[in-house]
């Protein structure tokens, strides 16, 4: 075997070339194999078919969520009507995606298409891992106070406090250092990153139990994870329940007039409580989509059984937590009629087509129709 990994090694590490017999140990350089885990060490490597599939894969999925990220920045750019204090939430969004795509995806891109060991050294690694660690984390604290903003402005309504220029750049600090500060930790020896178990990429140690690792990820998982996804859910469980109730009371009044309904249509009415319960249910399905793998990885690889961790389940549960960079865009920001109007205009070859029934509906509702189709507008 020693004489097959000498000849492996002569041959620049040509993944088509290595026997099948080979582990991912003997297939890594001997530049990376001091920061690779214990865990992978005597692990099969995968098939070199799935190197080149993750280097289409995150190319492709570079493209579109740079596209769109850039799309966003620059309609706020554009449009100085859109520069509202709530949309500033959705800039960040767009921004902490945008620079995750810039700072990971090109070295990943680079090793998978190149057969996927890590090919930057250590250091870069480690700054590699803390670039995902800082605007993952920084995505997630900005859609949940999108979600906490959305929840004020539907249900709270006018006795809520509404948010201010000021507030949101004091939440956007938050979410930024908050993220930071989780970040940093593993440099200084709380918590710690490690190479991939596909070499192409690194991120958090979610397989050594050292009690300091054990407890940063579970810390770590509660921060970031069960606290978010519990305030996003509420967020739009209550918005999801305001919205038929208003609705309810809608008709109620419609029915002490003698009215068929106060809108111009009840069909509209009821499209509108669809509509904004099928955005709840997407925004958090595809939130826990993305991110529930990867808390399962971390807290099953310190607190939990390790057997089960394979080189493949363990990329997966960072291509979903990724994916998100793409689709983001679109569901909290490129999907609204006026970000839509706008992209019409800069972009017309997308052929987007505005939604005029539903404009219309808007311009002719009663006043007090107007928090129920804002929620369509912002969820």
């Amino acid at each position: 075997m020693s004489n097959i990994t000498a000849e492996a090694q002569k041959q620049a590490f040509d993944p088509w070339s290595l026997p099948d017999s080979f582990t991912i140990y003997q297939f890594a350089p001997e530049d990376i194999r001091s920061f690779l885990h214990p865990h992978w060490h005597n692990m099969k490597a995968p098939h070199p078919v799935a190197f080149y599939f993750l280097g289409v894969y995150f190319l492709f999925l570079g493209i579109i969520a740079v596209f769109g990220n850039y799309c966003v920045l620059r309609i706020f750019g554009s449009t100085p009507a859109l520069r509202t204090p709530s949309n500033m939430l959705v800039l960040n969004l767009a921004l902490s995606d945008l620079l995750l795509v810039v700072t990971m995806f090109p070295e990943m891109i680079y090793n998978f298409f190149n057969g996927g060991p890590w090919r930057q050294g250590e250091t870069i690694c480690y700054a590699h891992a803390f670039c995902g660690a800082l605007m993952g984390g920084t995505q997630i604290m900005t859609l949940t106070m999108i979600s906490w903003d959305r929840y004020n402005v539907i249900v709270k309504g006018m006795s809520g406090t509404p948010l201010s220029f000021q507030k949101a750049i004091i939440l956007i600090l938050i979410a930024w250092l908050f993220s930071l500060g989780w970040a940093i930790a593993p440099l200084f020896g709380i918590g710690a990153f490690t190479l991939d178990s596909m070499l192409g990429s690194c991120s958090y140690d979610g397989l050594t139990t050292t009690p300091t690792n054990k407890y940063y990820q579970l810390f770590y998982a509660i921060s970031i994870y069960f606290i978010p996804v519990t305030i996003i859910a509420s967020c739009y469980f209550f918005i999801v329940q305001a919205v038929f109730k208003h609705e309810d009371e809608m008709r109620q009044q419609a029915k002490k007039m003698n009215v068929t309904s106060l809108r111009s249509g009840e069909q509209n009415a009821v499209s509108a409580e669809i509509r904004i319960a099928k955005v709840a249910i997407i925004n958090v399905s595809l939130w826990l989509f993305s991110w529930t793998p990867y808390m399962v990885f971390c807290l099953m690889g310190t607190w939990g059984d390790q057997s089960g961790i394979t080189p493949l389940a363990s990329e997966l549960q960072s291509l979903m937590g990724k994916t998100s960079c793409a689709y983001n865009p679109i569901i909290y920001c490129l999907s609204h009629p006026k970000f839509r109007e706008i992209i019409k205009q800069l972009h017309p070859w997308i052929c987007i087509v505005p939604d005029e029934k539903k404009k219309s509906v808007s311009d002719n509702q009663s006043t007090g129709s107007t928090r129920t189709e804002a929620s369509g507008e912002t969820a």
